[in-house]
């Protein structure tokens, strides 16, 4: 059985995703959930499905505890769902293309510090894109520039608020997330 650890910083909706559509699979399971923020949503998410939390601090991720705790675990594959900390280049140098994260746009555009979450919508709407999408990509020393491994691209009217683009990328990141690592998962598999 595969193993999957997740980092989310926030809600964790995409990570409570991740953990049901790996229950019932038989080639991989999330085992453990980090996050660097103690008031995290995901925390109860978690939880409620059973699946064993890290919460750490920045230092914690910085200073090696976070990697020490990762090779305990042994993951086959690191998932970053929101999870807003720069991964640190000890842990992508111990995981080399076992690490991904979600990024909602089109890189490369809208990519790069401080291009998270409402940052990004805000931006696509008040230059009225007429597209834009999510990327899963794999992570390396820099933010958003690893190698692409999924887009999928919606197109938009140029007049959407940042909230409706918000919504309806979330409903493709819920829809292709999952299946994206389950692929991921069956080529580790081989």
């Amino acid at each position: 059985m595969k193993k999957i650890v997740v980092f989310a910083s926030g809600s964790g909706t995409n990570a409570e995703n991740i953990i049901k559509h790996f229950t019932s699979n038989e080639e991989a399971t999330v085992v453990a959930v980090f996050t660097n923020n103690p008031n995290a949503k995901v925390i109860e998410r978690a939880k409620n499905n059973d699946v064993a939390m890290e919460i750490f601090s920045k230092t914690e991720l910085n200073e090696g505890r976070v990697l020490q705790v990762l090779n305990t675990i042994q993951p086959d594959l690191i998932v970053l769902a929101g999870f807003l900390l720069k991964f640190p280049e000890t842990i992508i140098a111990a995981y080399p293309n076992k690490i991904i994260n979600i990024h909602p746009a089109l890189l490369p555009k809208y990519g790069g510090k401080g291009m998270y979450g409402m940052n990004i919508h805000k931006a696509i709407a008040d230059n009225k894109e007429r597209e834009t999408g999510i990327t899963i990509h794999y992570v390396d020393e820099n933010y958003d520039e690893g190698d692409v491994i999924f887009q999928k691209k919606i197109f938009l009217t140029g007049s959407e608020s940042a909230e409706d683009i918000a919504a309806r990328i979330h409903e493709i990141e819920q829809e292709f997330f999952p299946r994206v690592i389950e692929k991921l998962i069956t080529e580790i598999s081989k």
